[in-house]
């Protein structure tokens, strides 16, 4: 299973679409299929019953299955690691279960692992998998896992970022949210999704409910006037401005400023929401 080259291809490769004969007919078509190898299920299966994953599960647009690693080992004592070759600090998990599970279940395709050399997520890499699918993690624990593991076995490496965590069952969690929202159905407003931060390459801009004013600080009127299509020249604008003030970076990867974001921030000038080195929220 998997690839035989050396290093794995760190893109996200083609998904492998769900079946969905056995579905209840009562239920939306499913949208999305994960597995998740972890030695740990039962914190992925808590979190992935409440809330939106929960919701969307009991509707049937997604699934999140766990597979325990420890049901593949052969040993009393159930083990998933063993001390390093060549000597060194801490434990590795060993390969057998891991090619075992994977090859006993037949997960959704592509199989990533979680771990630091891999792609770094984000929002573009969570439309891509949700656009596929289905897709399956592998959740690491101990020092690492055996490097056959990533050569022969996976078709990829994500990471969340530039930390350090105790095992991949966190970030898993965070990857299966953020692709589970781009699912059609699984947000409650269809347009939710597409607004939010980093969706187009910006910051969200700033939200407000009521009251009208609170402690003296008041909601902009340009909310409040029933003026939809200045409403949302004015929001454009905040997250232009946003986006500017706490990551330039991302105005970068666009390609700075457009003529016509150039004039909508002239447009609203004395409105913005946020100025340079104020925290985003």
């Amino acid at each position: 299973m998997g690839s035989s080259s050396s290093t794995p291809d760190t893109g996200i490769g083609t998904g492998t679409r769900p079946a969905t004969s056995d579905a209840d007919p009562a239920l939306d078509p499913l949208g999305l299929d994960v597995a998740v190898f972890t030695i740990f299920p039962q914190l992925v299966d808590s979190f992935a019953a409440e809330s939106l994953l929960g919701r969307a599960q009991r509707r049937g647009l997604i699934r999140v299955a766990t597979h325990d690693l420890r049901d593949y080992t052969d040993d009393v004592h159930r083990s998933v690691d063993d001390a390093p070759f060549g000597g060194g600090a801490g434990m590795v998990m060993t390969p057998e279960p891991i090619f075992a599970a994977v090859e006993a279940t037949a997960p959704p395709r592509p199989l990533l692992m979680l771990g630091p050399a891999g792609r770094p997520f984000d929002q573009s890499m969570a439309a891509e998998l949700a656009e596929g699918g289905g897709f399956s993690l592998l959740c690491g624990r101990y020092e690492a896992i055996d490097a056959r593991v990533r050569n022969h076995l996976v078709d990829g490496e994500v990471s969340l970022g530039d930390f350090v965590l105790a095992g991949g069952e966190v970030a898993a969690l965070a990857i299966i949210e953020a692709t589970a929202r781009l699912v059609p159905g699984v947000m409650g407003n269809a347009t939710s999704a597409l607004e939010e931060s980093h969706s187009d390459g910006l910051l969200e801009y700033p939200h407000y409910t009521r009251p009208a004013e609170f402690r003296g600080w008041e909601v902009p009127e340009v909310l409040r006037s029933g003026d939809h299509a200045r409403v949302a020249r004015w929001r454009r604008a905040q997250s232009l401005a946003r986006t500017l003030a706490d990551r330039p970076d991302l105005i970068d990867a666009r390609g700075g400023l457009t003529g016509a974001d150039r004039s909508l921030l002239a447009e609203f000038e004395f409105e913005f929401e946020f100025e340079p080195g104020d925290p985003a929220e």
